[in-house]
Order: C-alpha cells, then structure tokens, then sequence
C-alpha cells in the first residue's frame, strides 16, 4: 500500500513538472520588454521561477522517495529469495528422507519376508530335531512329555513335602511347648481323685433265703417289684446277691434302693413293694436335685435354669466307660476355666458350656440322635447363651468349631476323659479296639508291622525302608492320623509314629 501512494506522489509531481516547464517557455518567447515594463508580466516571471524551483525540489523528492523505495523493494526481494532458499532446501530434505523411508521400508519389508522364511525353516527343523529324537530315543514326544510332567510333579510334590515337613515342625514345636505350658499348669491346678464311682448295679442279700421271699409265692413279688420299677430282677446263683438291670441309670437307682429297703423291713409282698418304690423315688429325686445344685457349687455358678440343673443331677447315675459323667462335666469345667485363664480370656462361659456339654446323655435314652447335638438343643430351648449352646454342639466335631469357647470345651472334654484312672471298658472291647487300630494302619502301601501301645493310645508303625523314604514316612504318618479320626471313635488323641530303619549288613571272612 505504502508504495502506491509513492508511486502517486511522483507522478503528480512529473506533472507538476511539466506544467511548470510549459509556462517557463511561454514566458521566454515573449519580448522583454512586456517584462520590464509590465508588472504583471514581471509577476508571472516571478511565479515562473518560483514554480520551476519547486519543479526542481518535487524532482528531488520524487527521486529520493523513488531511491528509497527501490532499495526497500530490494531488500524485499533478497529476503524472499532467501525464504525461497530456505523452502528449496526443505522440500529437498523432505523429498530425500521420504526417499529413505520408502528404502528402509522396503527392507523390512525384505526383511520379514526373511524371518518368515527362516521361521518357518526353524520350525522344519524342529520337527526334524523331534522325528530323529523320537527315532533314536524310541519314544514318542507326548509319552515323553507325560514322563517329564510326572517327574517335575514328582519333584515338586517332594519339595513341598520338605517345605510342610519343616513348617510342621516349627509349628508343632512351637504348639508343643506352648500347649504343655497351659495345660501342665491346669492340670496341675486341678486336684481330683483318680479312680471315679461307677453305678452298683448290684444288691447284697443277708442270706440266700431272700431269695425266695424276693421272688414271692409263684413269683408274685418279683413281678410287682419289675412292673412297678421298670428294670430286670436277675436272681441267679450268684451268692448272696441280686443284679438289677435296665437301660434307664434313674430307675436302676430307684429299683436298688427299693430292693434295699425292702430287704432291710424283711415285709415283702406288692403293698409294701408299692409304698418302698414311692419312698425310694423321692429319696432318688432329690438326690437328683442335690446333685445338680452341688453341681453348680462345686463350678462356681450360681444362676441355671431349674429343668438343666435337674438334668445335671441325673448324671450323677450315669456312667460312661466307667467314668461318672456329672464328675466328668465338674472336672471338665473346672479345667476349661483353668485353660481360659491362662489364655486370658473370660472363663466364666467357657465353664458354663464345659459344664453342660454332654448334659444330652441324660435323655439320650429317651431321644434318638447325638448326645452333643441333643444336649445343644435342650440348651438353647432353656435360654442358655448362643456361644455355650455352640461349644457343648460342636465338643465331638458334629458342627465345625467356630470359637475359641468350643475348642477349649473340647480340649477339657479330652483331659478330663484322657488321664490315667478316668474311664475303664470291658476287656473284649479294649482288644477290638486295639485290633481296630493295627487293621487300619497296616492297610497302608509299605507297612510291614504295626503296633498298639499305651492302651491304644500310640500306634507304632514300621515301615519297608526300601519302599518308603524319611519323606513319605511323615505324609504315612499324617495319613493314618487322618484314617483313624475318620473311622475311629476313642476319647483323648492318638500318637502315629512311623519307623523306617535301614541296615547294612556285610559278612566279615
């Protein structure tokens, strides 16, 4: 735009120019005398002169203007030839790398079709390597593949048999110490006798001529005193004595003091077998009652449903393995509160549920089913606590143990029935059990021998060396732990100890 208006400017003064110049030829043509003797004419001359200067000075300027813009335009166009420079040299940089990039682009395109090639070489190669290993090694790759797989599953099942073995250890001998601590310290703080009561089912007679007057004329009395008292008389020719029998602990109890009190009057006869069951009965039902009261006592408790304690006190009459299972249920109680003191906890529920945990052996008789989850039952329609209700059903694993209470109630339950004098069984059953014990250990792989020691309470298990390594002797150990909690059922726990033992033997000539 600037250099249009430039442009403008010195044509007008061009122009300006010649119109000057026109008139400065005009004013020479005439005479000079017009001039001299005309003012007007000397004024026209004056402005000549002044127009042609200002001819000359327009000139200039214009010139200088047109200098000036002549050398901006060429300042312009050197400037555009360098940026015209500048976009040649781009454009050839950009046109020689798209050049590089088509090149290098088709060799990798050559270059893949090579790997390609050697891959699918390789893969022949491969398939030659295996056809020739399976030619020499007379094998196929798949039964070699599985021979492969079941020696690493041989080899990490051993690795992780070593690594159990050691954890088990560590662990074990960690819960040893700590569970000896705890239960030494209860134990030791328990003080009961050894050797318990068991029911006397046995009546002694002053003479074999009771006999008689107990049966009666045409075995009247006999027959009154079994339809009133519910048991079996056994009158044999054992000296001196009459068994009594029956499936009911209470009514067994009824019938012998009945029978005693009846020897002791000498009148027997149905009046008087009547009016001695009746007296007997009560005499057994508060008994029953004191039992149960003595009971909570004994515990430390002082707040049960009236139809629990009632139930407690039954168990007095009854016996289990020889032991006196409301003995049982105090002792047990008392260590379950000594185990949870010892562990800190608050002992208080941990004795309660210990102290009615097989309260259902007192209506197992009359109710089918277990007496763990009978006895859950009876305590929680009496209202006791859902944790004590948890801990007597879960005491023989019938449901899962989900709290310390239940463990505790079951490892009470175990001492209590596990120490040395608590429970006593007939010999034919002791032998079956034992022979129980050895059946089921020897029916496992390298077992050579098996042995029942402590009264069934370790089984000793002597294996082939040849067949089974120190490795596999503790997973045969943890096996037959696990076959006998299965199939067996023993109060306390079993000790498996399995013995391998390899000998050298050489001759010296």
């Amino acid at each position: 735009m600037e250099t249009v208006w430039i442009a403008a400017i010195a044509a007008l003064a061009v122009i300006l120019a010649g119109a000057v110049g026109f008139l400065l030829a005009r004013s020479r043509n005439r005479p000079s005398r017009e001039a001299t003797d005309d003012p007007v004419g000397g004024a026209r001359i004056e402005a000549k002169r002044i127009l042609s200067r200002a001819d000359d000075e327009g000139r200039a300027k214009a010139e200088a203007y047109r200098q000036r813009e002549d050398a901006s335009l060429e300042h312009r166009r050197v400037e555009l030839d360098g940026i015209e420079t500048r976009l040649s040299h781009r454009e050839e940089t950009l046109e020689q790398r798209a050049t590089n990039l088509a090149q290098r682009e088709q060799l990798l395109v050559q270059r893949e079709g090579e790997v390609s090639s050697r891959h699918a070489e390789l893969d022949s190669l491969k398939e030659n390597a295996r056809n020739e290993l399976e030619r020499i090694a007379g094998i196929d790759a798949k039964v070699a593949k599985d021979e492969l797989l079941d020696q690493v599953e041989h080899e990490a099942r051993r690795d992780a048999m070593i690594l159990v073995r050691d954890l088990e250890a560590k662990a074990r001998e960690e819960a040893d110490r700590r569970a000896r601590r705890i239960l030494a310290t209860a134990i030791q703080r328990l003080s009961s006798e050894v050797v318990t009561e068991s029911t006397i089912s046995v009546v002694a007679l002053p003479s074999d001529d009771m006999k008689g007057r107990i049966i009666g004329r045409e075995g009247r009395n006999i027959r009154t005193l079994e339809a009133v008292t519910g048991v079996n008389l056994i009158v044999d020719d054992t000296p001196e004595s009459v068994s009594v029998s029956s499936f009911d602990p209470i009514r067994r109890e009824v019938a012998r003091i009945t029978l005693e009190k009846l020897v002791a009057d000498g009148r027997i006869h149905p009046a008087s077998i009547e009016e001695a069951y009746e007296k007997a009965r009560d005499e057994v039902e508060q008994s029953v009652r004191d039992a149960g009261e003595w009971a909570l006592v004994e515990v430390g408790l002082s707040k049960m449903h009236q139809e629990l304690v009632v139930l407690l006190g039954r168990l007095r009459y009854r016996t289990s393995y020889g032991q006196n299972v409301l003995n049982h249920l105090v002792e047990s109680a008392h260590i379950a509160s000594m185990l949870a003191s010892e562990l800190g906890i608050e002992p208080m529920q941990v004795k309660r549920s210990a102290l009615l945990h097989d309260i259902g052996k007192a209506v197992t008789h009359e109710v089918e089913g277990s007496h763990a989850l009978i006895g859950a039952e009876i305590a929680r329609r009496f209202g006791e606590d859902p944790a004590v209700v948890h801990g007597i059903e879960a005491h023989h694993n019938e449901v899962e143990p989900r709290s310390l209470l239940a463990v505790l109630v079951q490892a009470a339950d175990a001492v209590s029935a596990a120490r040395p004098g608590a429970r006593r069984e007939a010999l034919e059953s002791y032998v079956r059990r034992l022979e129980k014990l050895e059946s089921l250990a020897s029916d496992f792989g390298g077992v050579k021998q098996v042995f029942a020691m402590q009264a069934g309470r370790e089984v000793r298990v002597v294996v082939d060396p040849g067949q089974v390594d120190d490795l596999s002797a503790s997973d045969l150990a943890r096996r037959i732990a696990r076959k006998l909690e299965e199939d067996l059922q023993y109060p306390g726990q079993i000790q498996v100890t399995v013995i391998r033992e390899f000998r050298a033997t050489e001759q010296a000539r």
